[in-house]
């Protein structure tokens, strides 16, 4: 591989190192509730595109959604069979097709992380620079974008950030959570001195815990399981309770980050007059019973966290000073080939540490 500019033929698209074509190797969701490995066409040159080889994919709960086929983007259409999936990633840098200013800034070999949201940049949000809201969205390994879990992955230049030498393959893999969390408590506003609780000990439940304990400086945690609980302790949570056993009216800020219909419902009780809410959490079914008359006599901000596109370099940075970790994070690094055993790991299996990830080998 090199970083000298790839001989084109008249009218191609002009690319910085060596583009590869035929067919590469992708785990992808197959019909049946399935994942499976196959193969797919290596994406084509395009202007303003870069080919990256992931090296690290994380799998979470919404992967399982599409592998059960319960996702929305199945039952909608925008999504279909086999559907190359992977939405939290690492890679490197392996062919720029290059001319405009964003993919200068990028060079063959740099390690990046990818966002999930791929806007438009024309709509009326985008005009307006709130690009979380792109009438035109793609998203990486969901809809309108094949996902990281292949050997390569081809995505717009500006959608890539270089990843700090002090950030290791897994914590970047972390940065896509990461940005929603710190797009959630940055919506409401935490500050230092105020009680926070999280509720949920999974991935983003572990580090929203480790961020409102930098911001805030104390965390209070409620979680269903021991293992997530004890490591919500160890990474800074000063209390850990089971559902129910938080005092109502307590909390200023109350991010919720299981997902849990039930535990939505919770939050806005834990929430002490004037509070804020974050959902970052997508429950899949119907809130229980709120009373809202209450809500709004208490003065309750609640407020929906869709994703963090404009928080990517922030959450590296705090990766690379150790504000947040990827240690005691992810529970073990299958090699794709195993995408099955780490898909029923995710779903069945009992592992102390919330994250599951695939490792990718090197391309040549």
């Amino acid at each position: 591989m090199t970083a000298d500019r790839e001989a084109a033929p008249p009218g191609a698209v002009p690319v910085r190192g060596t583009w590869p074509r035929g067919l590469m190797k992708a785990a992808a969701i197959v019909d049946g509730g399935k994942a499976d490995l196959i193969e797919v066409p290596v994406p084509e040159p395009a202007r303003g595109q870069v080919l990256v080889a992931p090296s690290v994919v994380g799998i979470c709960g919404t992967d399982l959604e599409l592998l059960h086929g319960t996702a929305s983007y199945f039952r909608d259409g925008r999504a279909t069979h086999p559907h190359v999936f992977g939405h939290e990633w690492v890679g490197r840098v392996v062919a720029v097709a290059a001319e405009g200013e964003g993919e200068q800034t990028l060079r063959v070999g740099d390690r990046v992380v990818g966002q999930t949201m791929i806007s438009c940049g024309s709509c009326r949000a985008c005009q307006r620079g709130r690009r979380n809201e792109c009438a035109r969205l793609r998203e990486t390994g969901l809809y309108g974008q094949q996902g990281a879990a292949a050997q390569y992955i081809r995505v717009p230049a500006q959608t890539l950030t270089v990843v700090p030498a002090a950030v290791d393959d897994l914590a970047a893999a972390l940065v896509e959570p990461a940005v929603t969390v710190l797009a959630g408590l940055d919506r409401v506003a935490c500050s230092p001195g105020e009680r926070v609780l999280v509720l949920g000990t999974g991935t983003i439940g572990l580090l929203a815990v480790q961020l409102a304990r930098r911001l805030a400086g104390t965390v209070d945690v409620v979680g269903v399981d021991d293992a997530g609980l004890g490591a919500a302790l160890r990474l800074g949570a000063e209390h850990a309770f089971r559902p129910g056993e938080a005092a109502p009216g307590t909390y200023d800020v109350v991010v919720e980050a299981s997902g849990s219909p039930a535990a939505l419902a919770e939050a806005l009780q834990l929430a002490d007059i004037g509070g804020r809410v974050a959902a970052i959490g997508v429950p899949t079914d119907p809130l229980p019973s709120v009373d809202a008359g209450e809500l709004v006599l208490r003065g309750v901000s609640f407020t929906g966290v869709r994703h963090g596109l404009d928080f990517y370099e922030r959450a590296l940075r705090l990766f690379a000073e150790g504000v947040l970790t990827a240690k005691g994070m992810v529970a073990r690094v299958f090699p794709i080939e195993e995408v099955t055993d780490a898909f029923h790991l995710l779903e069945h299996g009992r592992r102390a540490a919330p994250k599951v990830a695939l490792a990718l080998p090197p391309t040549a």
